[in-house]
């Protein structure tokens, strides 16, 4: 499986850190359209200590937030890319240009949840492939269908709406 951004390279594009950075690397990307993202989860995270401690599961508001971050990076990452297209000399030095702009700062806001459906828990020892695709855009607002899967099995989805940043 090639890894199209490890760790590292998540933390260029998103503000979020330990212990709330949700994911672990990136797969797949086409900037500002669709991506796939990987969380490994193991029994050291923290959440799992006081969530069903007899019974270790993976908050579903995680999930959702683990998937508003992949969200966030296929958003960041296609924004970089169409500034470097507005600007014929920012294209010319875009790696340069890239680690000029701390695309971070362009993460907005989560505005709501539908339809969001959890179908089989999430346990230590899973790896969740997260998918994002962005989908019709209203003024600043977007949605954006959402899922997450255990093995080749659905284990959470739905949409998400999130808003730019307000410049």
């Amino acid at each position: 499986m090639k890894v199209v951004m490890d760790v590292n390279e998540i933390k260029k594009t998103i503000p979020h850190r330990w212990p709330f950075l949700l994911l672990d690397r990136i797969v797949e990307l086409k900037p500002g359209v669709t991506g796939v993202g990987l969380k490994n989860v193991t029994i050291s995270e923290p959440f799992f200590e006081g969530h069903f401690p007899n019974e270790s599961i993976m908050p579903g508001v995680l999930i959702v937030e683990a998937m508003a971050q992949l969200t966030a990076v296929v958003y960041c990452k296609g924004a970089l890319e169409a500034m470097k297209e507005s600007n014929e000399e920012v294209a010319a030095t875009a790696e340069t240009v890239a680690e000029d702009i701390d695309i971070s700062s362009r993460v907005g806001y989560l505005v709501s949840i539908k339809d969001m459906k959890f179908m089989k828990p999430v346990v230590p020892g899973d790896q969740l492939r997260l998918r994002a695709d962005i989908g019709k855009s209203y003024g600043i607002l977007s949605k954006v269908k959402v899922s997450a899967h255990v093995n080749h099995e659905c284990v959470a989805s739905g949409v998400l709406v999130v808003s730019q940043r307000p410049e």
